[in-house]
């Protein structure tokens, strides 16, 4: 049984709401879409592609262009998901110190808002869809997972201290593995490690937004890993999380593929150097800055493998 009854708010008794009505429109939804998630939607599909073309010298264009916009609308969706049910719970509250949320704020009705994830989640299977023709059937029930575990993780899991493993999962192996399946039609092993790598990369992000939540999940008895694990054991599993994708290359060295292994170890350096800084503020709303740089960091360490990849195959 869920321990957080849905809350029945309306915008007219939030005192946020006044503070927020600054924003209509498409700038609304613009920011209740958070941009700076959405590296986290395009490095899987750019990683799994970089090895596609390496292995093969080639790439179908329909399912590379169909696998990103898949993830950028299932990104966009989840937000909306997360924006609307934590405002209905009432984890969006006054205390909250990070980036404002549109219903929350009364940017955006809670009813325009379910009628945008419904409209997202519709575009979304839409744009999987085709993706059919070029990997079989099966593919639906792929898409249909991303689906629901997309309404899970706000609703439930994300309560429970399972979202870093959902992020694991549908951030890594899902998008990285099913990118290259669909240019390869195998996945082999150096391509389910680098899609383990790079769901621990983008996991730093959901660390990161969890450690400067933490008094408020407490509070509001959301029990997500940090809350679980306490501050100073996810400031070691953030830094730890960089280093073990960085290791997971170390098969592309072996195989003489050095570039695919060195590039990343520039993306461990500025993740250790964000480390540090998030120990140091250690709480309170300057942690936004932490938040933005390791969605920095994500996109870093996505260029990085690429180029690693790319330059291998050609030299």
């Amino acid at each position: 049984m869920d321990t957080h009854p849905i809350h029945h708010r309306t915008v007219k008794s939030s005192p946020s709401v006044e503070m927020g009505c600054r924003h209509s429109g498409l700038t609304a939804w613009f920011l209740a879409s958070r941009p700076k998630t959405l590296s986290g939607a395009a490095v899987p599909v750019a990683v799994g592609l970089s090895m596609a073309w390496a292995d093969l010298g080639r790439l179908c264009f329909w399912p590379a262009l169909l696998c990103l916009l898949f993830a950028f609308v299932m990104q966009i969706d989840a937000n909306f998901v997360n924006d609307y049910f934590d405002y209905l719970k009432g984890t969006d509250d006054e205390h909250r110190l990070g980036p404002k949320r549109a219903c929350a704020q009364g940017w955006i009705a809670p009813k325009a808002m379910l009628r945008g994830i419904i409209v997202t989640t519709i575009v979304a299977c839409l744009i999987g869809l085709p993706l059919v023709f070029y990997g079989g059937w099966w593919l639906i029930g792929m898409g249909a997972a991303c689906v629901v575990f997309c309404f899970l993780y706000t609703t439930h899991l994300s309560y429970r201290g399972l979202g870093d493993v959902l992020v694991l999962v549908f951030f890594g192996l899902v998008p990285v593995c099913l990118t290259y399946y669909l240019q390869a039609s195998t996945i082999p092993l150096n391509v389910v490690l680098t899609s383990v790598a790079c769901g621990m990369v983008i996991d730093t992000l959901l660390v990161v937004n969890n450690y400067r939540d933490i008094d408020g999940d407490r509070r509001t008895g959301k029990r997500t890993l940090v809350v679980i694990i306490g501050k100073s054991a996810a400031e070691r599993l953030y830094l730890l999380l960089g280093l073990v994708a960085c290791l997971l290359a170390l098969p592309y060295l072996l195989r003489h593929e050095p570039l695919t292994f060195l590039l990343p170890l520039f993306y461990l350096a500025v993740h250790a150097v964000t480390a540090h800084r998030m120990k140091r503020i250690a709480k309170g709303r300057q942690l936004n800055r932490i938040l933005g740089q390791t969605a920095r960091n994500i996109a870093f360490y996505g260029l990085l493998f690429v180029a690693g990849r790319i330059l291998d195959s050609v030299m």
